[in-house]
């Protein structure tokens, strides 16, 4: 629901910032403010889909533990998943009866809308296929006065694509409609209309070919299908279909044509057909008694500003409109009743960790969150919308944390334990190496002689990093040196706290000779214990082995 709110909230503060755009350019031109209408809308329609692409973003919360919800143990559920191991426990906070009844809620309201918008859409749907259901049972009119005055008017306009002229038998529909092959359908009684008439009449409905008013008006009624309950979308619709036909009555009197003949023709084609019902159709209609007064007015006002767009005016107002778009495309106002997700990152010796970078995925709006935790090693992401994520968790030294979760309708507590990462060493055994001086078992160990910085750091986190004080090289296996084969040895063991190599394994080898060679050098090995906040803790340890010939 909150995306659908969302969404609403971006299409109406577009729409209203064209209508305040529209009522400052009101002394200026009806097709500048036309096309400032039509910019808003397509602007309006886009930004849902912006969402997707633009970084999101939301108002700042004065302070996270403003958010922060306290969770009684009793209520703790446990969560697993793929990454248990590097996670404790998880709480999460049971929904009260008034959360469910919030959702109930939500979710009718949702599916309200949507059944809404099925039964807006079906309409415009409807009506497309009523016009094209006129249209293939119109004849064309190829020849006469008609086709005739066609050619002439596309010449004054400069329109070069074909305009199909065609003569139904409905009483009162005079309307254009169609994109790449524009079609003007006429009424029954357009057959006895005088030469005047005609050439004012195909003017205007050409103007309307010639600027693409109908693809305009068309999105517009789309637009309102889905935000059925918008009222602004309703009337944007009116006032795109005004000022569009305000714009095209402009280009008629610039071709001319006297505003006295041509109200005095607009009035009589209206008053012919008041006397039958009008029926609502999709396409533009030039005798719509609903802006009729306003129009005829317009007509005999000689003081307006009748001038066609420029280019400049085109691109600074598309410009403006598209300034305001893409950043309100990725802004968040609503969230559903989940909107916090809260907790503490800390190492092994449950010491929180500062400075850990944690990225928040939305699976279904791949919308991503970044924060890093405090001092006390405590995070917060606010407010997020319900869904499916991914969390990540990174920070040197430490192995990653990927974790998924859902976020339905309540606060979520999420502490995260980060393992110290393994140790790696890689080393190259060759067949001429020179022989190996026996190891000493009772040969003292190297202690640690820098002072460990972790002893006296207020903050988890802190490694000390395990060096090596005996290094002991795999011999080449005598067997295999005449044979020039090499191989690869992959070992796993642990470096522990007194800094022995212990629990030493082979993970694959290409041949047990190899394998057998690489255990004995590596066990005796010996390092410095790994130190974690100045405690010193068992590490993974990987080593691979080449065994190469020379």
């Amino acid at each position: 629901m909150s995306l659908l709110l969302n969404a609403a909230l971006k299409v109406s503060v577009i729409v209203a910032i064209g209508f305040v755009a529209a009522a400052l350019l009101r002394r200026r031109s009806a097709a500048l403010r036309h096309w400032v209408l039509a910019a808003a809308i397509v602007c309006a329609a886009a930004a849902p889909m912006l969402t997707l692409i633009v970084p999101a973003w939301h108002a700042p919360s004065p302070s996270w533990s403003s958010t922060a919800h306290a969770i009684d143990p009793s209520e703790w559920i446990a969560l697993r998943d793929a990454t248990a191991d590097a996670l404790t426990s998880t709480a999460v906070h049971r929904p009260p009866a008034t959360i469910a009844r919030r959702v109930s809620v939500s979710r009718a309201l949702a599916v309200l809308w949507l059944l809404g918008a099925i039964v807006s859409v079906s309409l415009l749907a409807i009506g497309l296929a009523r016009l094209s259901w006129v249209a293939s049972r119109a004849q064309p009119i190829q020849s006469g006065r008609w086709a005739e005055s066609v050619t002439t008017v596309s010449r004054a306009f400069g329109l070069s694509r074909p305009v199909k002229l065609l003569q139904s038998e409905h009483p009162t529909l005079l309307v254009t409609w169609g994109i790449l092959r524009p079609a003007v359908i006429l009424p029954a009684s357009a057959r006895d209309w005088p030469e005047t008439r005609v050439r004012i009449v195909l003017s205007h409905e050409l103007a309307h070919i010639r600027r693409g008013d109908w693809v305009v008006q068309l999105l517009a009624e789309l637009l309102r299908a889905v935000y059925w309950f918008n009222p602004l979308l309703w009337i944007a619709c009116r006032r795109v279909r005004q000022e569009s036909e305000h714009a095209c009555d402009d280009a008629v009197l610039r071709l001319g044509v006297e505003g006295s003949d041509y109200a005095s023709h607009l009035l009589d084609v209206a008053r012919s057909f008041s006397a039958h019902r009008h029926v609502w159709s999709p396409a533009l209609a030039i005798a719509r008694p609903s802006s009729l007064e306003r129009r005829v007015r317009a007509m005999l006002n000689a003081h307006l500003d009748r001038n066609p767009i420029t280019r400049t005016a085109c691109v600074l107002a598309v410009a403006v409109l598209l300034a305001v778009t893409i950043p309100l495309a990725g802004f968040t106002a609503f969230a559903d009743a989940a909107t916090t997700l809260a907790g503490s990152v800390v190492d092994q010796m449950g010491r929180g960790v500062a400075d850990v970078a944690l990225e928040l995925s939305n699976a279904q709006t791949r919308a991503r969150y970044e924060v890093r935790t405090d001092q006390t090693g405590r995070f917060a992401f606010v407010p997020l919308p319900s869904g499916e994520y991914t969390l990540d968790a990174t920070q040197p030294g430490f192995t990653a944390v990927h974790a998924t979760l859902t976020l339905a309708g309540s606060s979520m507590q999420r502490d995260l334990t980060m393992q110290i990462g393994e140790v790696l060493e890689t080393i190259t055994v060759t067949g001429n190496n020179p022989p190996r001086t026996p190891a000493n078992p009772s040969a003292p160990r190297q202690p640690r002689t820098e002072v460990d910085p972790c002893l006296d750091s207020p903050a988890g986190g802190c490694i000390l990093a395990p060096t090596m004080v005996r290094n002991v090289r795999p011999m080449y296996p005598e067997g295999l040196l005449a044979s020039k084969m090499g191989g690869t040895v992959k070992l796993e063991g642990h470096i522990t706290t007194d800094g022995s190599v212990s629990s030493l394994q082979v993970l694959g080898a290409s041949d047990p000779a190899f394998a057998g060679a690489a255990l004995d050098a590596v066990g005796q090995w010996q390092f410095t214990p790994t130190h974690l906040d100045g405690t010193p803790i068992d590490t993974r340890m990987l080593v691979v082995v080449a065994f190469k010939q020379p």
